[in-house]
This record gives structure tokens, C-alpha cells and sequence, in this order.
């Protein structure tokens, strides 16, 4: 855009407008602007070993030694800006006898309610029938998440979900939807979202709007030289603090605060390049492509997190998705059994069976890479500055499991771990033990069975390597209320988001009881506990 065809419509109004006496008191009220608050999801398949993936205190400060022996080690260096909130449930469980969720699939109705909070259709009331389109194919009936918030705060309305490996989501596996029973692809080739991204700072030159969001610049950007060879003339006190008045309404009303580093060298540092891209996608992205090394210090995984880092810094969107896939056999960490068949312990989907030798220890690997991952997202978004102090502190960065421990598919005490505290909004360097503050919650049961390579028989029924079903169930709509909050989406006067709201969000999903699913969305709406967790929040 031509500096002086700018200056033509607004240039007049920058000189003459300091001299207006309306200005100095709408000065007065002006607020310096704050760097953008953003909300970044990795979700993982399968649970975890919960044994080892909790610190043993649940509720309280963290500190590195509480890391050590545990999975998230990796985070230690970052704990201070740890958030672990505790006692949570997911919506929708699957049991044999349906006594917390619909009867759908233990994989279907707990991936598609996660981030909706809403039941699956059509319904199924047999756990273990193999229907179509009630086991494979059920959808939920609400949005999710990731576009609730983009609605309202995405430039094009959308969220930036990447598949993380371009494995595509079946019914089992799908946790994005646009509307209801709508899935929501998202982006998986390493190619098109590179193209999505450098479309940011290359390409046609951009509208003015367009230029100031990817720019990080403002219309006082564009109008500095002229304000500074006015401020040289000799003029009265007055009129110079109400030139500076001025030049603080343009700062409040029109600058955009990305972090000033949308460029193609920080594209470079990150590895987000096309030689990186074209080395990604040599052999389709096969096997290995988690594992696979891309250059010294990158592998298929990270590319994705650095795309996420990019963006963020462009400010592309505030709601950013990294979906790894289900059913992956992670070759390149010597395995050659998928991680669902692993996560049942017994080899295959089959809920009965005898233990896979060395089952534990692969479990332990896998959660060790997904942990290393987060680590590797952490640690980029800490070392870029923005405002007064990094993208990781102006975001909130949240590994969210499908289910607690993988073979019980047990939706209470829900391993959630979050890092940075989204512009000051969260409290961080705690544990925080939502549901009733006790330091000492269970960490589950995960290694009851298969213990040091023993032959135990699995009986998946049972549940026996979850945690008891009257623990930790604080419902994780609240914590989505927290995330809405913080990243400024609005409600209306019912409390669910709303565009064009001017409440904080108090509810969310159509259940926030596990129990409420049951016969598939039977039961009116009913949200019995609003609001937000105020334990997780800065000034609690």
C-alpha cells in the first residue's frame, strides 16, 4: 500500500485531530494494547501410564525434583510456567454395562465428545454391537471446541488443525467439528500448511487490514515520520501533550500486537522451509513419519509443533490443533505393535487376554516421545519474545489424552497438563486439584497388571488399571469456560458462547455429567455446575 495514498484519507485527520479538545480526555482513558492470548492443543490417543505420568502431589507448587520421576521430566526446565490441573473428567464414557455414557464405541462417542461436551448420533444401547453406523460412524451433535473460539476470534473464522503425520481420522478417531455431526479435516500435508503459513509475509501484496495483522504494524507506523516532523514544530504544551494524546489513541484503537516477527527468517530458524517440507514428504509420510529425521535437530513431529509456533507468531489464529494419530505403530521407536493394540496390553483390540511381554516399558516409551514433543513445542515458544515477556506466556499450551489410562478407557482423573498461563490469565508452577483440593490424589492404577513383564491375564471389564469412579470427576466443561475466558470469547445471557456476547462463558456442551449421555442426548440440556474452575486462575 502506497504510504502517501494512506496518508491522503488519514493524514489530515493526524494532523488536525490533536488540536480537537475531545482527544486528550479519550487519551486518558486509553489502555496500553496486550499481546494476543492463544490457546494451543496437542491431543494424543490411548492414555498413559498414570503411575508415572502424575507428579504425587496433586495439589500445591511444583517443582523440578516433583518432574524428575515422572513422564513430564522433560518439562522440568519449564516448570514455573507448569499448570496441572487435577480431578477432571472427560464426558462419555464407555462401559460394558453403560453406566456412564452412551453404548456407542469406547473410541467413537469418547474422541467425538471430548472437545463437544455433546452426546454422538445415532445412538446405540449395546456396547458391544458392531453396527456401522452407531460404532464407526456416530458424530456429535454440538461444535467443538477449537471452533467455538475461532468463530468469534479467528480471522477467517476457522481454527488451525493439523494432522499431525497427514494420517487422516476415521469415526473413531475425529475430535474436530465445525457444526454438528460435521467433521472438520483440517490440514495435514506438510505442503499446505506451509503454503498457508508463508502466505502470511509472501505473496500479493495485502489489503491494508490484512497488512497490519500480519505486519504487526500500525496506522502510527505508517504515519510515524509525519507525527515526528509535526512534534518538531514550535508549538504550546498543550498542544504537544495532546499530540502525544493522540499518538496514544492511535496505539489503543488501531495497532495489532503480533509479535513483529511474521517473517521468512523466523520460518527458516524453525525449520518451517520448503527443503524440510520436501524431506517430510519423500515417502508420503509412511510408517515412521514421527520419528523420522528431517535434519539434525527436527523430525516429522516437531515440523508440525514448529508450524504451530510459526503461526502463533503470526498471529494467525488464536486456537491451534495438533492431532497425532490413532493406531500408530511407532517403528522408529523399535515397535512394531500399534499403540491401541499396546494400550490394551494384550495386543489387539480384544478386551480379554494374556499381558505382551515388556507391555509397560512400551507404554512408558511412547508417553516419554509424546512428552518429549511438548517439550520441544514449549521450548520454541519460549524463546520468542513478545511484549513483556515470550509466546509461550501469552498462551496456553495443553496436552489433553483422550482417556486416562488406555486399557481401564477410564475418563476420570484425567491427565491434563498445561504450560504458560495465557497472558497472565492461569496460575502456573502448581498443581491444582480442582475437585477438592487434597494434595494426595490417586495416580491411578496403571501398572495393577503387566507389571515388569509378567504374564498377567487382562480382563479389560474390570476397569481395574483406571481409578475408582467416584474420584476426580470435577467436569471438564469448566475447564474449557476457563480456556474461553482467557482467550476473551464471550457468552450471551445463558452463559454458552456466543459472537457478539458480553459475558464471560459460563457453560459449554450440552452435559457436563457423564451419566447425562446415556441413551444419546435424551435428557434436556442440562449444565449442573457453570462457571469457570476460579482454583486455576492467576488470582486465586
Amino acid at each position: 500500500m502506497s504510504r502517501r495514498i494512506f496518508l491522503r484519507g488519514l493524514g489530515g485527520a493526524c494532523v488536525a485531530a490533536p488540536f480537537l479538545g475531545s482527544i486528550a480526555d479519550r487519551a486518558a482513558k486509553a489502555q496500553p494494547a496486550t499481546p494476543p492470548r492463544r490457546l494451543i492443543v496437542m491431543y494424543t490417543h490411548y492414555g498413559c501410564i498414570t503411575t508415572r505420568f502424575f507428579p504425587k502431589k496433586s495439589h500445591g507448587p511444583l517443582t523440578a525434583a516433583d518432574l524428575e520421576p515422572t513422564t513430564l521430566k522433560h518439562l522440568a526446565p519449564h516448570v514455573d510456567k507448569l499448570l496441572m490441573p487435577r480431578g477432571i473428567r472427560a464426558m462419555n464414557e464407555w462401559t460394558t454395562t453403560m453406566a456412564r455414557g452412551q453404548g456407542n464405541d469406547r473410541h467413537t462417542q469418547v474422541n467425538g465428545s471430548f472437545f463437544t461436551c455433546h452426546p454422538v448420533t445415532p445412538n446405540s444401547d449395546d456396547p458391544f454391537s458392531f453396527d456401522q453406523a452407531t460404532k464407526f460412524n456416530a458424530k456429535p451433535t454440538g461444535p467443538s471446541l477449537d471452533h467455538v473460539i475461532a468463530r468469534q476470534l479467528s480471522p477467517d473464522g476457522e481454527p488451525l488443525f493439523m494432522r499431525v503425520g497427514n494420517f487422516s481420522d476415521s469415526g473413531h478417531s475425529a475430535i474436530s467439528f465445525s457444526a454438528p455431526v460435521t467433521p472438520y479435516r483440517g490440514l495435514g500435508a506438510p505442503a499446505e500448511i506451509l503454503a498457508k503459513l508463508t502466505g502470511l509475509f509472501t505473496g500479493p501484496l495485502p489489503s491494508p487490514d490484512t497488512y497490519k495483522a500480519i505486519r504487526g504494524k500500525s496506522i502510527i507506523d505508517l504515519v510515524r515520520d509525519d507525527l515526528d516532523t509535526l512534534a518538531r514544530f514550535d508549538m504550546s504544551q498543550s498542544d504537544r501533550h495532546k499530540l502525544e494524546a493522540w499518538k496514544a489513541i492511535l496505539h489503543e484503537t488501531v495497532t495489532t500486537v503480533a509479535s513483529g516477527q511474521c517473517t521468512a527468517s523466523l520460518a527458516a530458524a524453525l525449520g518451517a522451509t520448503q527443503e524440510n517440507v520436501d524431506l517430510a514428504s519423500a515417502s508420503s509420510f509412511g510408517e515412521d513419519v514421527l520419528t523420522r529425521r528431517i535434519s539434525d535437530n527436527l523430525d516429522g513431529a516437531d515440523l508440525y509443533s514448529n508450524f504451530a509456533v510459526l503461526a502463533a507468531a503470526c498471529n494467525a489464529t488464536p486456537v491451534i490443533f495438533l492431532k497425532y494419530p490413532a493406531n500408530y505403530a511407532f517403528r522408529g521407536l523399535g515397535m512394531t505393535m500399534e499403540s491401541a493394540s499396546l494400550s490394551y496390553r494384550v495386543g489387539s483390540a480384544a478386551m480379554q487376554g494374556t499381558c505382551v511381554p515388556g507391555v509397560i516399558d512400551m507404554l512408558l516409551t511412547i508417553d516419554d516421545f509424546y512428552a518429549r514433543k511438548l517439550a520441544h513445542l514449549v521450548e520454541q515458544l519460549d524463546r520468542i519474545d513478545e511484549g513483556d515477556g515470550t509466546l509461550l506466556d501469552n498462551s496456553a499450551v495443553v496436552w489433553f489424552q483422550d482417556a486416562s489410562d488406555g486399557c481401564a478407557r477410564n475418563l476420570n482423573n484425567l491427565p491434563i497438563v498445561q504450560v504458560g498461563s495465557a497472558g497472565g490469565y492461569f496460575k502456573t508452577g502448581w498443581a491444582v486439584n480442582v475437585e477438592d483440593g487434597s494434595p494426595d490424589l490417586t495416580t491411578g492404577n496403571s501398572e495393577i497388571l503387566c507389571a515388569d513383564g509378567a504374564p498377567t491375564e487382562v480382563d479389560g471389564t474390570t476397569q481395574a488399571t483406571g481409578t475408582d469412579p467416584s474420584l476426580a470427576n470435577a467436569p471438564i466443561n469448566k475447564y474449557f469456560c476457563n480456556l474461553m475466558n482467557a482467550l476473551g470469547v464471550t457468552a450471551g445471557s445463558d452463559g454458552f458462547p456466543a459472537p457478539g456476547g458480553s459475558g464471560p462463558v459460563t457453560h459449554f456442551g450440552k452435559y457436563d455429567r457423564t451419566e447425562d449421555f446415556i441413551g444419546g442426548g435424551i435428557n434436556p440440556t442440562t449444565i449442573h455446575d457453570p462457571g469457570e474452575f476460579g482454583a486455576l486462575r492467576a488470582n486465586a
